[in-house]
């Protein structure tokens, strides 16, 4: 055998790997288990997620139902730009929304220079990390997720989910029905980059700005709560 340290290690290694019966490798990788995720900042799952929102310094609202969700865009799109008029993907659940309700003009497709603000819908929101989940592809473009100043995330409660493994199951799930998609994005915050002083700036390279508008059955304190528990 070489005298090489690193050349001993990978030949051991080769030998080993050759060596050890699929059986005995499948009982010890089931031994290991799983790490056990982070503690939530509130027992409630969606207020645990809308605080992790609101730590990564994104914004939030909390609505009822499809109705709820058009006011709550043409809310915030008459705050930040006195208009109505903003472009989303073709995913069926924003096709359905009653924008007519609210007067909200979307554009439906992929952000073109110039347009600021862009709404997805999520997949799954991951209360552990504070993350919304898009499968991206023609309905979900991805530009519409990177691109635009201002992003807005629509998700549904019944999708919360608490960890990043109960995340994948679910994705994996939606796979298995609807194929694999083009491209999975975790969005944990607007985009930020630092310094070598530490110096965070926002929207370096993608939106400067996100905000998650949670859709369902929301405790009608969560998002009060996630204020004080982030202390924002």
């Amino acid at each position: 055998m070489s005298d090489n340290p690193r050349a001993r290690i990978f030949a051991r290694v080769e030998q080993a790997s050759g060596t050890a019966d699929t059986d005995v490798i499948a009982r010890e990788l089931a031994a290991l288990g799983t790490a056990p995720g982070a503690d939530l900042p509130a027992q409630d799952l969606a207020t645990a997620f809308l605080a992790n929102v609101l730590k990564n310094f994104g914004s939030a609202d909390c609505v009822a139902n499809r109705s709820g969700v058009v006011k709550a865009v043409a809310e915030y799109l008459y705050l930040h730009f006195r208009s109505h008029r903003l472009v989303a993907g073709n995913d069926p659940h924003l096709a359905a929304m009653p924008w007519r309700e609210a007067g909200v003009l979307p554009r439906f497709g992929t952000v073109e220079p110039g347009e600021p603000v862009t709404l997805s819908y999520a997949l799954l929101g991951v209360a552990e990390i504070g993350a919304t989940v898009t499968l991206t592809g023609k309905a979900n473009p991805a530009a519409n997720n990177l691109l635009s100043e201002h992003h807005i995330v629509v998700v549904d409660s019944a999708r919360l989910v608490s960890d990043m493994e109960h995340a994948w199951e679910a994705i994996n799930q939606e796979m298995t029905r609807t194929g694999r998609p083009r491209g999975i994005n975790f969005i944990a915050g607007p985009s930020s980059t630092a310094d070598i002083e530490g110096k965070l700036v926002y929207g370096a390279h993608g939106p400067r700005n996100w905000h998650v508008i949670l859709m369902g059955d929301v405790p009608a304190s969560a998002l009060e709560e996630a204020h004080a528990l982030a202390g924002r």
